[in-house]
């Protein structure tokens, strides 16, 4: 097993950086102590460091889904730590924003997309005329300003994850943690999403963890991608990503891309 130090990492002054999220010996059983006892995770450390981009990958069941909903706090880890922004996760924390696979159920059919977007922030108690003015602000930035007054039902698959994305961006959270976010749509407008959610987060300063299963996706959006074994996972390698600016084509055909990616295959598919 490989051991993966917490990393820190360390302002102008020298002084350490708390990490925003900082997973530690996370083990995941479920029916624990049951004939039908399931070790999902075995013992996952990592930290994610404000402003960053980190992925997680790993081999189909390895447990990405379980680790993602332990780290947001909807589901309580047997044992280890999380810590959001320093504080030991008991719930999913008000700076925490989650977008997940399935866009369609968590969009309601019968609000207009201006309604769905605003519903997190009318749930803080934001008076009607900042609501209002965040939501507009949001769905321009996701591209969606001329279709506020629709519905989800009335958009493409593509469309319908921008709202979420929206909704997701709408309180400003401080990390924002996506399941596999675009594997529902087709490949032209997948690119197109990645490129959107690499926009926002410029534009927003928000941190990021998504999981993936498409080692591409990873490579192409990560300043650091999270390497999860089969199951029971743990972290078999966290691999540092430095292609600089990304832009689809250029980016994809790069010698550093294609290294990365056979490198991030072999780790997630070892002979």
């Amino acid at each position: 097993m490989t051991s993966t130090p917490t990393i820190s990492v360390s302002n102008t002054q020298g002084k350490p950086i708390t990490p925003i999220l900082d997973v530690d010996s996370l083990r995941k059983v479920y029916n624990q102590g049951a004939a039908n006892e399931n070790l999902a995770i075995d013992s996952v450390t990592f930290s994610v460091n404000k402003g960053e981009f980190l992925c997680i990958v790993g081999p189909s069941g390895c447990g990405k889904t379980t680790l993602l909903r332990t780290i947001s706090g909807l589901a309580k880890p047997t044992v280890g730590t999380v810590q959001f922004e320093g504080t030991t996760l008991t719930r999913v924390p008000d700076g925490l924003g989650v977008v997940f696979q399935d866009y369609a159920r968590s969009l309601y059919p019968w609000m207009t997309n201006l309604q769905n977007v605003s519903l997190p922030l009318k749930a803080r108690g934001m008076k009607k005329a900042e609501r209002l003015r965040r939501t507009h602000e949001v769905l321009d930035s996701v591209g969606l300003s001329k279709v506020a007054n629709q519905y989800p039902w009335q958009l493409s698959g593509g469309m319908q994850q921008r709202v979420a994305i929206a909704r997701a961006l709408s309180y400003k959270p401080d990390l924002l943690l996506m399941d596999e976010p675009f594997a529902s749509v087709d490949a032209q407008t997948r690119f197109d999403l990645e490129d959107l959610i690499l926009k926002v987060r410029a534009e927003y300063g928000v941190t990021v963890v998504l999981v993936t299963h498409d080692i591409d996706e990873a490579v192409y959006l990560s300043d650091r991608i999270v390497v999860l074994s089969k199951g029971p996972s743990h972290v078999r390698e966290v691999v540092p990503v430095e292609l600089g600016e990304r832009e689809q084509l250029a980016t994809r055909s790069s010698d550093g891309f294609l290294t990365l990616r056979n490198h991030l295959l072999e780790l997630v598919m070892p002979r």
